[in-house]
């Protein structure tokens, strides 16, 4: 590999200021979050892959009439390399929301630099890793250098909200985009100093928990069935789970499964009345050694005990279901590059290890492709004040390169 290509890298900073405020500021929400969707973030990202003289560029758009464009927009931009084999960086356009306002020091949909720091909604999740590939894409194309591996930028929709619209719907409208012997790096995940390889994914179940009481007014209780009081005695017994599903794999951080309320929807919007329904969900993250369908039926059997202890009725519901797709093996070629190039550019020896989060990766491993999940990250997706640094988005680029050329 060329040290001109690294020097050239590392001499990025106001590239990756000016891709990151420009991505900032089209907050690309799903409808599930009241957005319009990533069609504007994609227009720009063509018109930047344009700009730059990219060869290959396919739109693989899948319909959604929740958005004012009627699609949820996916990428796929290459360059090809001496060889048939692709190394493929795949980033995601959609973002969470900001949250609360008076959480934030700055206005979340515009940049703020502060040295080596960046802050605004997206700024590492996704931005930082779509930047990473920008940046090799442009600096090959720039200096004319051909790859021995082509290299593969997608760039897709709604992860944030179940990738129905995004990576799923690519694998299944492209079964052809990766070959049998492609590697892919999804920057998505990561530590502070990049030591950490995800390699596997538990499975991923969201419940949605519905209690059905009688509303009635507060001054006469038992003439109602309280659903508050009946959903609260079903959440202080989800920690029966971990107890129920107690395999330690330490592979994985954490390394049991975790079963963890979370949302909780409004009821009544007055204080003098018991309300008759309340909802809220429950996040488990489950090793792979369990099926899911076991993990709904323990549910099932404590909302069993709810319906009969306080008369009320539980509907239970997936909102997300996803179970664990096979690990990729630590011996696998893209590990090894990557171990190789993380040493080189960083100094650290990184380890392959799995992880309770869901991404893209999942549904390639599905399909059997090597996938490995890395970058080096605040980290601090979905927070106020969300952060990314200048400095590790070009030193993640020039691992990306690294591996390009790793013989």
């Amino acid at each position: 590999m060329s040290s001109q290509l690294l020097s050239r890298l590392d001499n990025l900073r106001d590239r990756v200021i000016e891709l990151q405020r420009n991505m900032t500021a089209l907050p690309a929400l799903g409808p599930e979050s009241g957005g319009e969707g990533e069609r504007a973030k994609a227009d720009y990202l063509l018109s930047v892959l344009r700009d730059m003289g990219m060869p290959l560029i396919e739109e693989i758009d899948a319909p959604d009439p929740r958005v004012p464009c009627g699609h949820r927009p996916n990428i796929a931009a290459r360059i090809p390399g001496r060889t048939g084999r692709t190394l493929w960086v795949i980033g995601h356009m959609d973002v969470v929301p900001p949250g609360e306002a008076a959480l934030w020091d700055t206005d979340p949909w515009q940049l703020k630099v502060d040295g080596d720091i960046i802050f605004g909604r997206g700024v590492e999740d996704n931005q930082q890793g779509i930047v990473t590939g920008l940046l090799v894409a442009q600096e090959l194309l720039a200096s004319g250098t051909v790859p021995d591996m082509g290299f593969g930028l997608l760039l897709v929709a709604d992860e944030e909200t179940g990738n129905n619209y995004g990576m799923a719907h690519v694998a299944t409208a492209r079964p052809d985009l990766f070959g049998d012997d492609d590697l892919v790096i999804v920057p998505d995940f990561g530590t502070e100093d990049g030591a950490m390889i995800e390699i596997a994914e538990k499975s991923m179940l969201w419940l949605k928990v519905q209690v059905a009481g009688k509303q009635c007014h507060a001054s006469t209780p038992d003439e109602g069935i309280n659903s508050l009081v009946a959903a609260s005695a079903m959440i202080l017994r989800v920690h029966e789970l971990d107890a129920r599903f107690d395999a330690v794999d330490p592979l994985f951080n954490p390394p049991a499964s975790t079963f963890v309320p979370t949302k909780k929807e409004a009821n009544v919007p007055n204080v003098n009345t018991v309300p008759g329904n309340d909802v809220f969900y429950i996040d488990c993250r489950v090793l792979p050694c369990y099926l899911l369908t076991d993990v709904r039926q323990a549910v099932r059997e404590i909302a069993d005990d709810i319906e009969r202890a306080y008369g009320v009725t539980v509907t239970l519901s997936d909102v997300q279901a996803e179970q664990a797709a096979p690990a990729t093996s630590s011996d696998s070629d893209v590990v090894h590059r990557l171990t190789r190039a993380i040493r080189a550019e960083y100094g650290v020896e990184a380890r392959p290890m799995g992880v309770g989060g869901g991404t893209v990766g999942a549904i390639l491993r599905k399909r059997g492709l090597p996938v490995a999940v890395w970058s080096t990250l605040v980290p601090n997706p979905h927070t106020p004040n969300e952060a990314s640094r200048i400095s590790r988005t070009i030193g993640d680029a020039k691992v990306v390169a690294r591996m390009l050329f790793d013989a």
